[in-house]
């Protein structure tokens, strides 16, 4: 056996070979991504559902999340982390604001998630992975659209794939929502609105993290100094340039 189905027959069916394990291997050998048929992935330190189908989280998103909760432990914890509030926009899955939650056990972070249909797989990972589930709270609407808070940080996987390039795998195309990776002309049409509308939704000394692919880094720093932030690009555990910090001009962009 491969390693996928390895790790299928390990997760799912607890070692035995049951009628069902050669059913889902069926469904591998057809292309179908094994964290859905599995149904939940492993993201830092908490389990993500994946019931609705969501984009499913990669390792690359895991990295930044990973710096930026350590970030935020080292400016906070002298003044409290009760006080840290973080949005987690275009939420998927949740995968984000559940690591921060379950990291940060006095941490508030909103949802934003747009498809209705994975509110309930957002709740369902709060609720799975961390022990206050009231530190959370899940909104509708495009963007910003039902937002009236402010964020010391606004952390965003939006949809950023460039619809003209040719090297997202068939997999992904076939069975992953394409409302979660493509972001229109350029893959930056999302990325740019955000980007303008960011700055009324962070506190004074707020921090916008965006995950993006390396062909944006350029885009971003233009469109970020028009809108007045500062933005800082980051490489990911492959060294490739996968998430940029954006502030307000003339507030420190503090590195990893």
């Amino acid at each position: 056996m491969g390693n996928e189905e390895l790790w299928l027959l390990k997760e799912k069916y607890g070692g035995e070979k049951t009628s069902g394990f050669f059913t889902d291997c069926a469904r591998l050998k057809a292309g179908e991504p094994l964290a859905y048929i599995i149904g939940h992935i492993p993201f830092l330190d908490t389990t993500i559902y994946l019931d609705s189908h969501p984009l499913i989280p990669r390792p690359e998103t895991e990295y930044w999340t990973s710096e930026v909760i350590n970030r935020i432990e080292r400016e906070h914890s002298d003044q409290g982390l009760a006080s840290v509030r973080v949005l987690d926009l275009c939420a998927g899955s949740g995968c984000i604001g559940v690591a921060v939650l379950k990291a940060l056990p006095q941490s508030h972070v909103d949802f934003v998630e747009l498809d209705v249909s994975h509110h309930a797989t957002i709740k369902k990972n709060v609720e799975k992975n961390v022990t206050d589930s009231t530190r959370a709270r899940i909104f509708g609407g495009d963007l910003f659209e039902h937002i009236t808070d402010t964020y010391d940080f606004i952390l965003s996987n939006p949809p950023y794939i460039d619809p003209s390039l040719t090297r997202t795998e068939e997999s992904v195309l076939v069975h992953e929502p394409h409302t979660a990776l493509f972001g229109g002309k350029d893959g930056f049409e999302l990325i740019g609105q955000i980007i303008i509308d960011a700055p009324r939704f962070l506190t004074e000394t707020g921090t916008l993290i965006l995950e993006h692919e390396p062909e944006q880094s350029e885009a971003i720093r233009v469109e970020s100094a028009k809108a007045g932030l500062s933005a800082t690009t980051h490489r990911d555990q492959f060294n490739v340039e996968r998430y940029t910090q954006l502030t307000r001009a003339g507030i420190k962009n503090v590195s990893r």
